[in-house]
């Protein structure tokens, strides 16, 4: 089914791909309203259940079967959403300790999509449920690889030299300048190029599978 729909487009198994100029529109509008619709299920998705918790706008990276296949459908939606933004096997741990746990936004606290030429502020509470160690990945929402700052940061975890709070939460800032006396705790971003962090777990622990541990929205700073 799907060849004969590539067949009209010049896309034929054992033929040389040669389209004429009506095909070769079609073909480029496609991809770039392909890539629009990838956006939009990897960063304002509407699934059911795709939030982690309910008070904060950080939702799972992964709601699809691992087999792909529910019950009367094959997940379509759900798998671009996932394979568009990153592709690990550990993503799927269903068991306290091992494997990892992905948690993303696109948006800051008020809904608004997070802003190079913006800073902002991510207070991670204490005792993150972790076996290993949590880490915060800052990537452009374009390309999807880490961001090019020029700085070679674009990480910030528990296993790196930062600041942490008297009670053991961090503070992790995100912006085109550091704060004051926090640069251990800063990611650069660049104005005008938007961006989007993955929070990882890894080893995670009950407190992430049964959401006993709160991970509040970024907040966007005067």
């Amino acid at each position: 089914m799907i060849m004969a729909m590539l067949k009209p487009l010049g896309i034929e198994k054992g033929k040389p791909l040669a389209p004429d100029d009506r095909q070769k529109k079609i073909l480029e509008e496609g991809a770039q309203l392909g890539e629009m619709m990838a956006q939009s299920l990897a960063f304002a998705n509407r699934d059911n259940g795709i939030r982690y918790r309910p008070d904060a706008r950080w939702e799972y990276t992964i709601t699809m079967d691992p087999s792909q296949e529910a019950a009367t459908y094959t997940q379509l939606d759900e798998r671009t959403h996932y394979f568009y933004q990153a592709v690990t096997k550990g993503m799927v741990t269903k068991t306290p300790g091992l494997g990892q746990a992905y948690l993303a936004t696109a948006v800051d606290k008020n809904g608004a999509w997070l802003d190079g030429g913006k800073n902002y502020r991510l207070h991670v509470p204490p005792n993150p449920p972790a076996k290993q160690f949590w880490s915060v990945t800052v990537y452009d929402a374009l390309t999807r690889v880490l961001i090019d700052n020029g700085t070679g940061v674009a990480d910030k975890s528990s296993r790196t030299n930062i600041t942490k709070n008297a009670d053991g939460s961090v503070d992790v800032y995100f912006g085109p300048t550091a704060p004051a006396d926090m640069e251990k705790n800063w990611i650069p971003t660049l104005p005008g190029k938007a961006w989007f962090p993955l929070f990882r777990l890894y080893g995670p622990t009950e407190g992430y599978f049964d959401k006993s541990w709160p991970l509040p929205d970024i907040e966007p700073m005067p």
